[in-house]
């Protein structure tokens, strides 16, 4: 109590004391405010009848067979008794005790647990009472049957000892060898300012809790019980953990962030599924808001207003072709493969619009065709137009005759077969592994629509074959980089296929480095092939819509045949160079129906355009 007054804590406490401490003036005295409002058991006991009076009727001469009593006498009366051996307690004591001298109840203060000793002493009468009555039937004097006394036998008959005691009060023993549970409640009260008291609130008798509350002041400022629990309720979301052995005494913790607390089992978290999250009181799993590539989006606004600046500038040029559709630039450039590659590229730009669909089953299935095939068309396209190139030089070199497939016919057919490739790729892969949506949890906090394609690799499945088809379009542009002037387009196309090269050769690690970032590998995609398409459409067409929009007057047969061939040797090559003439004039056209038939001499040709 002198700690929790120098700590200044008075009035923190509610003690509640054992009957080894209550009541005692050596606990209270001088520290009446700390111990304002404890509660304490006493056990409860009634006065001996007749021992009070017994008491003191006792002398020195009546009670020799105490030996302590003489020293109790002088110390109650002060005095030396005539014959007692000198001790620390008397030897400052000069008057001489009296013969006449009495005990006086007002001057003594009896021990109130008396009963208690009377009880007992009581309880082996009866026992050894019963124990005689039955083993020696009534003959009196030790028997030898109880000659000698075994206490375990003893034990027995003391367990079933049932009497009234001297204090009036019944007594017996429980199942567990116990006396009658019997207690009085005692409160240490305020009862006046600044005057406190012991004062009997209440009892518990034989499993019986009687209690006066309205007697009970747990102090004078504030006489409110306190809540007494051994453990406060958990706040919203928290589990318990039970303190061992104790059934009401537990700590309250916290669910992690993501967890809640298990409905059925208070003492558990259980952690929310992925794409849910925890409410506020981390007592149910929310979901969390699907997310997917919106047109609304940063990244899809960017993509879709690149894509339609590309579309726009790919009409304009599919206008321009239609218009000067029968103009020998138009001719020349192979106006069927033109058509078809500028179908590409709408193609590739129109990808974009696609992938910012939301996701659903038929949505992933058209992205995943859409996405290789565009780029299948124009690069199919590029290639006829190079493979065309290629073999009619190396068959110049060889024979006078004319390559086959070379006609537009015969083009479209070559280009057909090679988008097919694509095709028939795209049928397999959606028969082995179907296009679906999904939600794709890269973090604790993300949901994400996507289609299946989009969390993995297997997407890339979609460009093997373009991609297949671009390198093989780059070595033919490099093989056919020194064709004569008149065929400067496979120049146009190899600067083409270099810069597409860089493009992708950008693109596979950034598809690969976006994995935990759908948003961005969709965005990726759509740029990269919208930024193909767009090379594509610069790079092949630009040249071709500078003649016809702004030098109109070199959009003539003439202009597409600039290269001049001096003079050939008459002796030598003359069918060599018959078929050179013809080839010229032949990829001029574009058009072997329409072959510009000059009388071309063996001997001498002097200028061919």
């Amino acid at each position: 109590m002198r700690a929790v007054r120098r700590q200044n804590v008075t009035g923190f406490f509610s003690w509640i004391g054992s009957d080894g401490w209550s009541a005692r003036n050596l606990v209270s005295d001088g520290n009446e405010a700390e111990v304002e409002g404890t509660l304490s058991v006493q056990p409860q006991a009634n006065s001996v009848i007749g021992f009070e009076e017994y008491f003191l009727n006792l002398t020195v001469d009546n009670n020799k067979r105490n030996p302590w009593f003489v020293e109790f006498w002088e110390d109650h009366f002060q005095c030396k008794y005539p014959g007692s051996p000198l001790t620390p307690y008397n030897m400052g004591y000069t008057k001489e005790c009296s013969t006449s001298d009495t005990l006086k109840g007002m001057s003594l203060d009896f021990e109130d647990q008396l009963q208690f000793v009377s009880d007992a002493v009581m309880s082996f009468g009866y026992a050894f009472k019963n124990m005689h009555s039955e083993l020696c039937h009534g003959k009196p004097g030790i028997c030898k049957s109880m000659n000698p006394t075994r206490g375990a036998e003893l034990l027995k008959y003391l367990r079933k000892a049932d009497f009234v005691g001297l204090s009036g009060d019944r007594f017996n023993f429980d199942m567990n060898g116990d006396g009658p549970a019997r207690y009085n409640i005692i409160h240490f009260k305020q009862v006046e300012k600044e005057k406190y008291k012991w004062i009997k609130v209440g009892e518990y008798y034989q499993g019986e809790l009687r209690l006066q509350m309205e007697d009970i002041q747990f102090s004078i400022k504030n006489p409110t019980p306190p809540k007494s629990v051994c453990s406060r309720p958990c706040e919203r979301g928290q589990a318990k953990k039970y303190v061992e052995g104790e059934g009401c005494c537990w700590h309250c913790f916290n669910c992690t962030q993501y967890q809640i607390k298990n409905p059925n089992d208070e003492t558990h978290c259980i952690n929310c599924p992925r794409g849910t999250t925890p409410d506020e009181y981390h007592e149910k799993c929310n979901h969390i808001p699907e997310d997917y590539l919106k047109p609304e989006s940063a990244y899809a606004i960017g993509a879709m207003s690149f894509c339609s600046c590309g579309m726009l500038m790919t009409l304009f040029v599919v206008g321009v072709f239609l218009k000067n559709n029968d103009t020998p630039i138009v001719r020349a450039s192979g106006r069927e493969l033109s058509y078809v590659l500028l179908s590409g590229i709408l193609l590739c730009y129109g990808v974009t619009y696609a992938l910012v669909l939301k996701p659903n089953d038929i949505v992933c299935g058209v992205q995943r065709f859409w996405s290789g095939f565009s780029f299948t068309v124009v690069y199919a396209a590029l290639l006829t137009k190079t493979n065309r190139i290629a073999r009619i030089f190396n068959a110049s070199t060889k024979s006078a005759k004319r390559p086959s497939f070379i006609s537009p016919h015969s083009q479209i057919v070559i280009c057909g077969i090679l988008i097919s490739f694509q095709i028939l790729i795209n049928a397999v892969w959606m028969v082995v592994s179907p296009a679906h949506v999904m939600h794709h949890y890269p973090t604790r906090d993300d949901n994400l629509l996507v289609c299946n394609s989009y969390t993995d690799t297997s997407y890339i499945i979609a460009f093997f074959y373009p991609i297949f088809l671009i390198i093989i379009c780059t070595v033919y542009a490099v093989l056919t980089r020194k064709t004569p002037e008149a065929f400067n387009e496979s120049k146009y196309i190899g600067f083409t296929m270099y810069t597409t090269c860089v493009i992708w050769l950008a693109f596979i690690p950034l598809y690969f480095g976006t994995e935990n970032n759908v948003q961005l590998r969709i965005a990726t995609i759509a740029v990269t092939i919208s930024l193909s398409a767009t090379v594509t459409l610069v790079c092949l067409f630009s040249p071709k819509l500078y003649i016809i929009l702004i030098r109109p007057e070199r959009n003539i047969r003439q202009s597409m045949m600039p290269i001049r061939y001096s003079t050939i040797n008459k002796t030598t090559g003359s069918a060599q160079s018959s078929m050179m003439a013809a080839v010229i004039v032949t990829a001029a056209t574009c058009n072997e129906n329409e072959k510009v038939m000059n009388n071309v001499s063996n001997e001498n040709i002097t200028s061919l355009y």
